[in-house]
């Protein structure tokens, strides 16, 4: 029998055209395939947002005070909550991510290298809700959202997931988030199709993840990898591309898939600074103070109530 929780993936692979969360992209060696993924040459996200961390890093650090308790939500490996904590010596950490054995290693090794520090690891999925431990120290919440995962969304889905954070802020406390910013559409369809093809299996991965979790029977080398920018909607897709017809089938269902169908699995969108600032508004966040890299391909915002 279906688990209720994965009831969206079986009902997001029956649409035409057929989706599924990147969500699902995390389970341990999509996790493991990202990271790799941020350290292709193509990949320019992961490393802009860090020179704007170490160039701005004292800036930043001033913004948003030191001894608070730091929430990052999609926490993966830590590596970009590390460089924070180095900046900011928080009075406790809180790691949340859907592949929770993978993040409870990092959220370890980040306590071993931060000893003054409570660190402390917690499985769970942003988009149904965040529900932290009753224990957690008596200080303002920084929620840490970095690396445009929040371009993951359309703009209702960001604005929700906004104020989720506001929520979770308190009226005492703030949002640390990373935006991609529109740019040259080479430079963007490079990012997520690159010549080594890591990105391909990253996305290809994801069909593994689901026949552990549906009962499903996909073969991943049945699909090709597929991103392009639609300028339309201001933002990367990317999709897994039917080679031939196949046959799908997963418990208690299944479909065909004609050659060229697709199953979309991601969104990035891209979105302008000023855009982004009004959603912040939108979900309760009356200031915003942003530090960009010389290029203006990226952009880390720091909000409050």
């Amino acid at each position: 029998m279906q688990e209720p929780r994965h009831a969206e993936i079986v009902e997001g692979l029956s649409r035409t055209p057929a989706r599924i969360s990147p969500k699902y992209f995390y389970d341990e060696r999509g996790s493991k395939l990202f990271e790799a993924i941020t350290q292709l040459p193509e990949y320019y996200p992961t490393r802009t947002e860090h020179a704007i961390l170490e160039h701005s890093g004292p800036e930043i650090a001033r913004a948003v005070g030191s001894g608070c308790t730091l929430i990052e939500p999609g926490a993966g490996s830590c590596a970009k909550a590390a460089v924070l904590c180095g900046l900011i010596a928080p009075r406790c950490f809180v790691g949340v991510d859907i592949s929770a054995d993978y993040l409870s290693e990092a959220v370890q090794r980040l306590g071993a290298r931060f000893p003054a520090m409570d660190a402390r690891a917690l499985g769970g999925d942003i988009t149904r809700g965040i529900h932290l431990p009753d224990d957690l120290p008596a200080a303002p919440r920084l929620v840490f959202y970095p690396g445009s995962s929040i371009g993951n969304f359309d703009p209702p889905g960001a604005l929700g997931l906004l104020r989720q954070m506001r929520a979770l802020a308190r009226d005492d406390g703030g949002l640390l988030i990373g935006i991609d910013l529109p740019k040259d559409v080479a430079v963007l369809e490079a990012a997520y199709d690159d010549a080594q093809g890591v990105t391909a299996q990253f996305n290809r991965n994801v069909l593994a993840h689901l026949n552990r979790l549906i009962g499903s029977d996909f073969e991943a080398d049945d699909w090709r990898h597929r991103a392009f920018f639609n300028p339309e909607e201001s933002r990367i897709e990317m999709h897994l591309e039917a080679c031939a017809l196949v046959d799908v089938r997963w418990q208690g269902g299944g479909r065909t898939f004609a050659a060229g169908e697709r199953i979309h699995t991601e969104n990035s969108y891209k979105y302008p600074l000023d855009r982004f600032c009004d959603l912040l508004a939108q979900a309760g966040f009356a200031r915003a103070r942003a530090w960009q890299d010389a290029r203006g391909w990226f952009a880390v915002v720091h909000a409050q109530p």
